[in-house]
């Protein structure tokens, strides 16, 4: 085996030497910048927090979850506790937009997206439905789900479905929500229906024809069948509209 000169051993001995050297420079280097970086995770723990703290107390579930930041994010570390605030969103959303920012001297605001879901029991479908179909007791079971939003907006007692019918149709396994459903048409177009007008504690009764459909509560246009007069009222029930109050 031939022998390495001292010459030879002593360059590579340097080499390593400086090699180590280095490595060890880059390590404090990124040591250093890191601690003027801020967390990421900082960043969205405060996100979530300020959406937990806007929720209702009450005994219903969340689960309060921030979108991961892009790891390649450089933010100078904030010298005073982070601040958040919401983008006018509505936080009974399952998803908005919060804002956090660093009100220290050096001054950044990013924004940060944030899922918010709710373990909540919620009647869902047995069977698919066409649009306008009433939703029957025998339609739906109750089963407990975990689903973006509030509480509020999912239905979960079969009185509330009584007088509604869907908006559009739905699929088995649907988890109803309240936007789904609209009160029933108490009155249709080309319908004829009964007008009531009061004048005083009396009560004038007329016979019309709507133009319009409408739920109760709701405006229609109806035609009286025997002056021909266009009038407008609020549908009482059904068949019913109350004209002049």
């Amino acid at each position: 085996m031939r022998r390495l000169s001292a010459g030879v051993m002593f360059h590579r001995f340097l080499m390593s030497a400086l090699a180590v050297l280095a490595l060890a420079g880059t390590a404090n280097a990124q040591s250093y910048a890191g601690a003027n970086i801020q967390s990421i995770d900082a960043i969205q723990a405060a996100a979530e927090e300020f959406v937990r703290s806007s929720l209702p107390e009450n005994s219903v579930k969340h689960f309060v979850t921030a979108n991961k930041l892009d790891p390649r994010l450089r933010l100078d570390a904030c010298a005073s506790p982070l601040e958040a605030f919401s983008q006018g969103t509505a936080m009974n959303t399952g998803r908005m937009t919060i804002g956090v920012r660093c009100p220290a001297a050096t001054t950044w605001t990013i924004y940060v997206p944030v899922t918010v879901e709710v373990e909540v029991s919620v009647l869902v479908l047995r069977r698919p439905l066409s649009r306008r179909s009433p939703v029957e007791i025998a339609d739906v079971e109750p089963q407990v789900r975990r689903l973006p939003g509030s509480a509020s907006m999912f239905v979960s007692d079969v009185a509330s479905l009584q007088g509604h019918r869907l908006k559009r149709s739905l699929p088995v396994g649907t988890a109803l929500t309240v936007d789904m459903l609209q009160p029933n048409v108490l009155v249709r177009r080309g319908q004829r229906v009964t007008l009531i007008a009061a004048n005083g504690p009396v009560q004038i009764r007329a016979q019309g024809e709507a133009l319009t459909e409408g739920a109760a509560t709701e405006r229609v246009r109806v035609q009286n069948v025997s002056s021909l007069k266009v009038v407008e009222g609020v549908v009482e029930s059904a068949g019913v509209v109350r004209v002049g109050s």
